[in-house]
């Protein structure tokens, strides 16, 4: 299975964000909703809206003399691939540490999101084992 694009940084996920939520718009209508209310530039908006373009993750038809953006990728696809993202970094060469690390912050953030987090892995062990 290959690894799917990561939007690169903050400013690529609120664009697709707001994609997602337009599900097709213009550049002008995306850097309504997120370049202009953080003092973007317009080329900036395009730009980042460029960059996803070319990592697949959204497509793109001329309209006119515009573009107009869709997203490709599902919301859940993206957020797992930037969940994957984050773990290896997380975790590194050697992982006890930080899934020990991971484990106490899951349980100060919520003590029945560890007992999900438990029945995650249960349930995952018995998928690896098969009927």
């Amino acid at each position: 299975m290959s690894a799917s694009p990561v939007p690169g940084g903050t400013l690529e996920r609120a664009v697709l964000v707001a994609l997602w939520r337009l599900k097709r718009a213009s550049i002008r209508e995306v850097h309504a909703r997120v370049g202009a209310a953080s003092g973007l530039a317009y080329t900036t908006t395009a730009t980042v809206l460029d960059r996803l373009h070319q990592k697949g993750l959204v497509a793109r038809t001329r309209v006119g003399r515009t573009f107009v953006y869709e997203p490709k990728a599902k919301q859940a696809t993206v957020e797992r691939a930037r969940a994957r993202h984050a773990l290896r970094q997380l975790l590194g060469s050697d992982p006890e540490p930080a899934i020990a690390a991971l484990v106490e912050a899951v349980d100060e953030i919520d003590h029945e999101l560890l007992d999900e987090l438990a029945r995650a892995v249960q349930a995952r062990r018995r998928a690896r084992r098969g009927p």
